[in-house]
């Protein structure tokens, strides 16, 4: 094991020594934001050096990034300056038995069997800094090989979480579909063609299947509207259950799980692990649910809306109003 680390520092120093005048592989047009294209071009630059495709990198980035703009939202703290988002834990980044949790030495680090490593060729493995972070991520990555399986093993070793594993493999996908980061669009649920009302429901009561609270916000509509896509992510559930009815789950490129439920149908052919964009009809309004499967007409047709958000454990409801709103005025203006 570490004749291989061995071979592999050896690669990576005489990469490092390349990186800055490497030139990124089949780099994408500009989407509009230079940080999205500056970092799209570093990841792009990693894989034309190891191997390892952009697309990895950049999910395992957007997943962290997720995850870590919650907590800081949550403690109030400022964002850094870094251009990417993963974040090695000190004690992994050093060594288990390392006495200094802060170790920037390679040679110690490596004696100690920590993670981190020297990516721009400065003699120094500094847990903070993006060459260095991703060299290693792209080391650990290596050695488990460098098929899709091997990766998702990899991933599933370093995470230890089966979501995480799935979330990341899903933004891979959605990136290499569409090559490039801006993936942040949002369209209104419901064509702005078509009559539809709704006001905040958020926490009403509900009594069927036992007390509850309302998640969600409901938008009235004739049967058969259109509904729409209101991100770009992966459909991860499509069916029924007995409060939704026919009901459609999509997770976004924010790690937020979109639900779309009442449904009269669905569009032919969509299925789970289908790519969906912003716009693209998913389904249409009904008013399903509230029993066995087939169930409908308990109550005025209408989509029920909800957004959920993981923060490393079970996903959590939270008001969609506001976005909903914000959506709605943009979708008005194109």
């Amino acid at each position: 094991m570490r004749v291989f680390r061995l071979i592999i520092q050896i690669s990576l120093c005489v990469a490092a020594a390349a990186i800055a005048v490497v030139p990124a592989a089949d780099a994408a047009p500009s989407k509009g934001d230079p940080v999205l294209q500056e970092r799209l071009q570093l990841f792009q630059r990693m894989e034309t050096l190891y191997g390892i495709p952009w697309t990895y990198l950049a999910a395992m980035d957007q997943y962290e990034r997720t995850m870590k703009i919650r907590k800081k939202q949550a403690n109030n703290e400022e964002p850094t300056s870094r251009l990417t988002a993963i974040d090695i834990p000190a004690e992994r980044w050093s060594g288990l038995l390392n006495p200094d949790p802060e170790d920037t030495n390679p040679v110690s680090i490596s004696y100690f069997q920590g993670m981190g490593m020297d990516g721009d060729g400065d003699q120094i493995a500094d847990r903070h800094n993006d060459m260095d972070v991703l060299t290693a991520v792209v080391h650990y990555f290596s050695s488990y090989g460098f098929s899709q399986e091997d990766w998702l093993i990899a991933l599933w070793s370093y995470y230890q979480r089966d979501r995480s594993v799935k979330t990341i493999k899903q933004f891979a996908q959605v990136y290499d579909k569409y090559q490039h980061l801006q993936l942040d669009e949002r369209y209104f649920p419901i064509p702005s063609r078509y009559s539809y009302s709704y006001r905040s429901t958020w926490g009403d009561a509900r009594g069927w299947g036992g007390r509850r609270i309302h998640e969600g916000t409901d938008i009235f509509a004739s049967y058969g509207t259109p509904v729409l896509s209101t991100a770009y992510g992966v459909i991860e559930v499509i069916g029924w259950n007995r409060y939704g009815g026919w009901r459609i789950g999509m997770r976004d490129m924010g790690n937020v799980y979109h639900y779309f439920a009442h449904l009269s149908s669905f569009k032919k052919g969509l299925k789970p692990g289908d790519i969906v964009e912003p716009g693209q009809v998913l389904g249409y309004v009904g008013s399903t649910g509230y029993g066995k499967p087939g169930t409908a007409g308990k109550f005025p047709p209408h989509l029920h809306y909800g957004m959920y958000r993981e923060t490393g454990g079970a996903d959590w409801a939270f008001d969609p109003y506001p976005y909903l709103k914000r959506w709605e005025r943009q979708s008005r203006k194109r």
